[in-house]
């Protein structure tokens, strides 16, 4: 029982961080009117906010690989 629950509270950390990094991808912290970056070609907020994108769906894909689904068939 003490691996499920493990399990469960790593899923429910896992969601967590998955809010976060939707949260960063908003980009809040740029000052109105400044000048952007380019990052692989990209403008600083557009290559944070894939980044963050791309992380929360690891993330979402570890938390799947944790999540038992039981094989049998409800009847």
């Amino acid at each position: 029982m003490g691996d499920a629950r493990t399990r469960q509270i790593v899923r429910r950390l896992l969601l967590g961080a998955i809010a976060v990094l939707y949260a960063l991808s908003i980009p809040w912290y740029r000052t109105a009117g400044a000048e952007p970056e380019l990052w692989l070609g990209f403008p600083d907020w557009v290559a944070v906010a894939i980044a963050c994108y791309l992380g929360a769906a690891i993330l979402n894909a570890v938390a799947w690989l944790l999540t038992e689904i039981p094989e049998d068939e409800a009847e």
